[in-house]
């Protein structure tokens, strides 16, 4: 099979039990096919986490498969899985720990052998996507949360992952923060699995969400169409804020990256 028709993600039958009995996942199936951007959606304690946290092996032992570009989450090729998944955590100082911006975004590729020139241009590339490579050498606790955000993205995307994962992008952000990560995410020709609490965001970012509700899949449709389902949002304790009307709200093309 063609490279370019291996889905970014194929999740078979994933369940899985915590060491203390609990049982977070049960028999999930998701597919997330190459340059889609997609919403996981569900309450707290649906299993979002989990889930996310079997893409790139940080927990495994649970029955069923998980394969990114083809390639099986497994020991054997955990350096190369988390290459190809960048997982954007929803504090962004959980991930910048050095001196300076571009000391942050070199540090994947430099533990991965690049250097010189290159990792110069890897570098700047990654800050050019995110609209920052002029914060290059200020100290990432001297910028605002917002552009911290960014910077994070940027650390990501200096790997070239496959998909990029991010867990709520848009809190804590004020709208100006909130338009122009929007921007950047739209602009990105990287596969997205976007895991957010937002509804809005959703509706503005991803075509497809994918509810995620007492550890199975229980909807997967195009966004609008979800939100405006008033009773399975009830059932799954999603709200809207107040007001918004996902049927009258106009969105990007979802096509334009």
């Amino acid at each position: 099979m063609s490279l370019s028709f291996v889905p970014s993600l194929e999740v078979r039958g994933l369940a899985y039990a915590y060491p203390d009995g609990h049982q977070a996942l049960f028999g999930v199936d998701l597919t997330v096919e190459r340059g889609e951007r997609v919403a996981l959606l569900g309450p707290n304690g649906a299993g979002k986490t989990t889930l996310v946290l079997h893409l790139n092996g940080i927990l495994g032992g649970g029955v069923g498969t998980v394969e990114v570009a083809g390639l099986p989450v497994a020991k054997a090729d955990l350096a190369e899985i988390r290459r190809k998944v960048g997982i954007v955590f929803q504090d962004p100082d959980d991930q910048l720990f050095m001196p300076t911006v571009r000391e942050d975004v070199a540090f994947g590729p430099a533990a991965a052998g690049v250097r010189g020139p290159e990792l110069e241009a890897v570098v700047a590339k990654a800050l050019a996507r995110v609209g920052m490579e002029a914060y290059a050498d200020r100290p990432p606790h001297h910028l605002s949360f917002g552009q911290r955000r960014r910077v994070a993205v940027a650390t990501v995307l200096a790997m070239e992952p496959e998909i990029l994962v991010l867990d709520e992008p848009s809190s804590n952000l004020d709208p100006a923060s909130r338009r122009e990560l929007a921007d950047i995410l739209r602009s990105l020709d990287v596969t997205v699995l976007m895991v957010t609490h937002d509804l809005p965001y959703a509706l503005e970012l991803c075509p497809r969400s994918v509810v995620l509700s007492e550890g199975v899949i229980a909807a997967d449709a195009p966004t609008r169409e979800l939100l405006a389902d008033e009773e399975l949002m009830r059932r799954h304790r999603l709200e809207l804020p107040f007001g918004f009307d996902p049927t009258a709200t106009p969105t990007r093309n979802p096509a334009s990256r």
